[in-house]
């Protein structure tokens, strides 16, 4: 397979870059794009196949599960209908932003995204050009990082790794992503709620909306 389309958002502008990402995306295609923390790693929730092209591109273990990317808490409400009713002040506060919750899914989301479990991480990212590709694909991808499981995340497209890129169909080029550090996981299905990874916001930012939050 050549090398991947690289597309300058710089150059092209943003909505004919969401444009292309969004046709590579139902075309079965990966597509790396920005986001507010690092460059993310996508494929469209309506294709199993490009889905399982994202672990076989990253080298990721079968069994983890695919965190999703949403436009808008409304895309998330669609996704997992009534998952988010009890967690209004939390994502009001957080989102956009660099917080990946934990809910429970629902039958919409293929079976290889949530890797046979009964939940799934959803974040809706603060970066005009993710935001835009999202919306234009339907509202909801498939995201994770752009890196080989277990490497150093990338934040610039320098930094993507040949074997990854081999992979895939276009990389929307936005320059250096603003923030650098992995979003927080936090599971809010889980009683109490506990966050799973501490990223861009720390555990004690959250106490404040969560007082029972364990770690």
């Amino acid at each position: 397979m050549s090398g991947p389309a690289v597309i300058s958002v710089a150059r092209a502008g943003v909505e004919a870059a969401a444009s292309a990402a969004a046709e590579a995306l139902e075309a079965g295609g990966l597509v790396v794009l920005p986001t507010d923390t690092v460059y993310g790693l996508a494929a469209s929730l309506r294709r199993p196949d490009a889905i399982r092209a994202v672990f076989a591109a990253k080298r990721r273990p079968e069994g983890m599960a695919l965190p999703v990317l949403v436009a808008s808490p409304e895309d998330a409400e669609r996704l997992v209908p009534g998952a988010l009713d009890a967690h209004d002040a939390v994502l009001r506060r957080w989102w956009p932003g660099a917080l990946t919750v934990i809910v429970p899914a629902s039958a919409q989301l293929p079976p290889a995204v949530t890797a046979g479990r009964t939940t799934v991480g959803l974040r809706e990212p603060d970066h005009p050009v993710a935001v835009a590709i999202l919306h234009a694909a339907g509202g909801a991808l498939a995201v994770t990082s752009a890196n080989i499981s277990g490497d150093p995340s990338a934040r610039e497209i320098a930094d993507l790794p040949e074997e990854l890129l081999h992979q895939v169909a276009v990389v929307i080029d936005a320059g250096r992503c603003p923030g650098g550090t992995a979003s927080t996981v936090l599971d809010l299905a889980a009683h109490p709620p506990r966050v799973l990874r501490e990223g861009a916001i720390p555990a004690s930012s959250l106490r404040e909306f969560l007082p029972d939050l364990v770690g």
